[in-house]
């Protein structure tokens, strides 16, 4: 869903700006990613991994945490969820982990512009939504 066509249609309604370039989904080492890429340039990176048990994807989901800076924990996202101190967003459903990576958007983005902490919950609050059970 997040390099779809209805993940592309939902994320521009819930940030309000569309990409200007076609999503490519791409695997490399299980995780499966595409960057967003605006107008002016700027991008958004969201990517999904797929691990094999519980064990390993709370070691990966706590990984990230510790090398991308874990700030606060979030409520009602997946299975558990924090923001980032580059405004990213990770969210962890049974065994998948998802990272909707925003630092390389500016402060403030989209349309009504919003922090980009912002707009990094909102994408990944659009995603668990399409997420069967989430």
């Amino acid at each position: 869903m997040v390099c779809a066509t209805e993940g592309r249609t939902e994320i521009a309604q819930a940030v309000g700006r569309d990409v200007a370039r076609p999503l490519v989904g791409r695997w490399r080492d299980g995780v499966y990613s595409c960057d967003y890429v605006y107008a002016d340039g700027k991008r958004m990176a969201l990517s999904v991994k797929q691990l094999s048990s519980s064990a390993d994807t709370t070691a990966y989901f706590d990984m990230l945490g510790a090398r991308l800076g874990r700030m606060h924990a979030l409520q009602g996202l997946g299975q558990g969820a924090y923001q980032t101190t580059n405004g990213a967003t990770v969210v962890r459903k049974d065994n998948l982990v998802l990272l909707v990576d925003v630092s390389h958007l500016p402060a403030a983005f989209g349309s009504p512009s919003s922090p980009k902490a912002d707009v990094s919950l909102s994408v990944a609050a659009t995603i668990m939504g399409c997420w069967t059970g989430a």
